[in-house]
């Protein structure tokens, strides 16, 4: 069965829709949801991952909403679990990752592409490239304060999968960094600065190296550690970039 009525309340899942064929179906997005760039503006937006417009939903009248544990908020969800059919994932790796795109493929009657982004995607992390000297890494989500990424985040499945290692792979979800001055991050190899959710810049760069003389750092796509979805077909191209310029810095 085909749903005629979709609303999406995770950027990287609306992404897939349209990648699914789901164009015509899709009646609400957030404003979050930025891809395709020119085909997303012409879907009406419900407020943003966080803070979802609940009147706006009823009154677009969805067959499916679909949410993540990751972007939204839970009570929010609990709210319109009583009025609509929500079906909520928790994506945490590329097999999480894998099973979500199937499940959606079901719902929405698009199997068979849906199948096939699930076989391209892993063919194309077939030739992801192994790095050949594994760094200690900080992965900055934010700025003041200073965030970064825990163990059961998507973003340090990314690392692993790239054969980096996680500084903070003792911790959960998203750890404050009260001060970078201390002596245990006098071992770090390497920082990557994310371009989302705060926007890093090579004034940042600047700024973060007088406090790691001697780790190397680089801005990196946020989108391709942490959108999982369709958007995970062409990850493995970037990841094999971004592994060439480090190891190329590493000489």
């Amino acid at each position: 069965m085909l749903y005629p009525k979709i609303i999406s309340l995770v950027p990287s899942i609306t992404l897939l829709l349209f990648d699914l064929g789901l164009e015509n179906s899709i009646i609400g997005r957030t404003k979050f949801c930025i891809h395709p760039k020119e085909k997303v503006k012409q879907i009406p937006t419900i407020g943003g991952t966080k803070n979802i417009d609940i009147e706006k939903i009823k009154a677009l009248q969805p067959t499916i909403i679909f949410a993540t544990k990751e972007e939204n908020e839970k009570v929010q969800i609990i709210e319109l679990k009583k009025i609509f059919n929500v079906v909520i994932f928790d994506v945490k790796n590329l097999d999480d990752n894998y099973n979500m795109i199937a499940k959606i493929g079901k719902l929405t009657s698009t199997e068979i592409k849906a199948t096939e982004i699930i076989e391209q995607t892993k063919l194309n992390f077939e030739h992801l490239k192994n790095i050949n000297s594994p760094s200690l890494s900080l992965y900055l989500i934010w700025r003041k304060p200073y965030m970064t990424i825990g163990k059961d985040t998507f973003i340090h499945a990314m690392l692993e999968t790239i054969g980096l290692k996680n500084m903070f792979a003792h911790q959960t979800r998203y750890p404050i960094i009260q001060n970078l001055q201390t002596s245990y991050f006098a071992k770090c190899e390497l920082v990557l600065l994310s371009s989302e959710p705060y926007p890093f810049t090579q004034n940042h760069i600047n700024e973060i190296q007088e406090q790691f003389p001697n780790a190397k750092i680089l801005l990196v796509d946020g989108e391709y550690f942490s959108w999982y979805g369709s958007k995970m077909m062409n990850a493995p191209k970037y990841f094999n970039e971004l592994i060439k310029t480090i190891e190329q810095q590493s000489v």
